[in-house]
């Protein structure tokens, strides 16, 4: 049989699922990693142990192979920052995540010198501690080891391909780049400009290849053995738009994972900025002469699972995710409570990393049931607030909207989401979408699959949810969510977050 793997460096857990020619996963394996959260609004990973789950999910899943796979596809976390000894390949210290909002006063200074709209041309993106420049600079300016050929720089993807290959290659695909604040998405090339803004060496910087391509073959050493080649790599939500099959420009996906992230292709040319939103590579293919990109609108949203997670280990609420929507089904409203998850502050459409997370509408008759509802009723009017930023921006109506992640199998939440944006909502059979579009993305350039076309065929429909509540009823209630968030947005400069130790 042939097979495909898939790495999924996430942000919790590290999986490796292999998949047939029919795009059908057969084995799978699982790492979680520690979560590692030094002052407030900081968040590190070792990536180091990323690794180790890495290699050892690698290793459960080759065991149960016929014979070696024909390729392996990576995707994983994006915007996380690495820094390495190239002799030692060893981190030089933690990871900065994602969610890490340390370096959230340099991007309002950055904002303040007029810099922003440098910003938004070269990289599609806004002046937010979400992206990986300013935690890179902020790890350059707080570390003592020296800047030199030795150092090397990247997401953890990079890390990834560094360590499978040995060592051999330190390269990186469009879509991961496109994350940093420091790669221009016009000229696919790293930006000299805004390497020199952040203080980023170019020479530490990772290769950057078109994301079905080539990334060099597995070192004696992997636990998958040695050379099997790389040939698949893509951010995880443009792997999960890859692998949804949003192959036609307005093809839109939400992926309900730690955050949520609504990606809606927009051809082969990156459009004007639109206000909120991101400008994004979503995959670069290797073209008859030229690799060939496509771009995509997204809004992030920074807690969903985050949210549920929250709810598990800070308060108690559950001992399990899959409780809540049963919990949240004990009670028919929330009875005006609304809970905005803006642990990190607010992504999209906002952009506001001041803001924190707030509870409004409490009473006493206020329960467990009530909060839970409120969690899930989160994760729709966050979509709707991206949704809405993003048809008024572009002027298309959205058609659909594919769906997967973890929340995504509450039948419940779907139907609300389809009452909000009024289209329907489209949930595939195979719900690990990241996964399967690294594979596929690795299956194309080793001849698995011919074509987009084919890939296309296989999306299999589980699920298709109409609108049917009154309009009416759903903009008061989101009216009402308007108002939460603006609660969540009046903290004071006083009472806000530091931004270093």
């Amino acid at each position: 049989m042939t097979a495909v793997l898939a790495i999924d460096a996430g942000t919790t857990s590290v999986r490796t699922i292999a998949f047939d020619e029919g795009a059908r996963p057969f084995a799978m394996s699982r790492r979680e990693f520690t979560q590692h959260f030094p002052a407030p609004g900081w968040v590190e990973h070792d990536a180091s142990e990323i690794w180790d789950a890495a290699q050892a999910t690698l290793a459960d899943v080759t065991a149960q192979l016929d014979e070696p796979p024909a390729a392996i596809g990576v995707t994983n976390q994006r915007e996380t920052v690495v820094r390495w000894s190239r002799s030692r390949s060893e981190p030089l210290e933690r990871a900065i995540v994602w969610q890490d909002r340390r370096t959230a006063a340099r991007c309002a200074e950055l904002t303040d010198d007029g810099l922003l709209p440098l910003v938004r041309e070269r990289t599609g993106l806004v002046l937010d501690p979400y992206f990986s420049a300013s935690k890179l600079e902020w790890l350059l300016q707080n570390s003592a080891v020296p800047t030199n050929s030795d150092l090397a720089v990247g997401t953890i993807d990079s890390w990834i391909i560094w360590n499978l290959t040995g060592g051999v290659v330190h390269a990186t695909d469009a879509t991961n780049a496109s994350r940093t604040m420091l790669f221009d998405i016009g000229a696919l090339a790293w930006s000299s400009e805004l390497c020199a803004l952040f203080g980023v060496p170019r020479d530490a910087l990772p290769d950057v290849r078109p994301s079905s391509g080539d990334f060099g073959v597995t070192a004696p050493g992997a636990a998958c053995g040695a050379g099997v080649p790389i040939r698949g790599v893509a951010g995880d939500q443009q792997a999960a738009l890859f692998g949804q099959a949003a192959f036609r420009p307005g093809d839109a996906k939400n992926t309900y994972g730690t955050g949520s992230f609504v990606l809606m292709n927009v051809g082969s040319a990156p459009p004007e900025p639109v206000e909120g939103l991101l400008t994004t590579v979503a995959w670069l293919l290797e073209g008859p002469t030229d690799p060939d990109p496509t771009y995509a609108l997204e809004g992030a949203i920074f807690a969903t699972g985050a949210t549920v997670q929250w709810l598990r280990d800070g308060l108690d609420i559950i001992e399990d995710a899959s409780e809540l929507e049963a919990l949240a089904a004990q009670c028919s409203s929330t009875g005006g409570v609304f809970l905005v998850p803006a642990f990190a502050g607010l992504g999209s459409p906002y952009w506001d990393p001041h803001a924190r997370g707030t509870i409004v509408g409490l009473t006493r008759g206020t329960g467990r049931p009530e909060i839970a509802r409120a969690a899930i009723e989160a994760m729709v009017y966050q979509t709707r607030d991206v949704i809405e930023a993003m048809t008024a921006g572009t002027g298309a109506e959205l058609r659909s909207l594919r769906v997967d992640g973890g929340a995504s199998a509450m039948d419940s939440m779907l139907q609300l989401q389809a009452d909000h944006l009024g289209v329907p909502i489209r949930r595939p059979k195979l719900q690990e979408t990241t996964a399967l579009g690294a594979a596929y993305l690795a299956g194309l350039a080793a001849d698995v699959w011919p074509s987009t076309t084919e890939i296309a065929e296989l999306w299999q429909l589980d699920l298709a949810v109409e609108p049917s509540a009154s309009r009416a009823t759903v903009d008061a209630a989101y009216a009402d969510w308007k108002r939460a968030v603006e609660r969540s947005r009046s903290w004071t400069s006083s009472q806000r977050t530091p931004t270093s130790s």
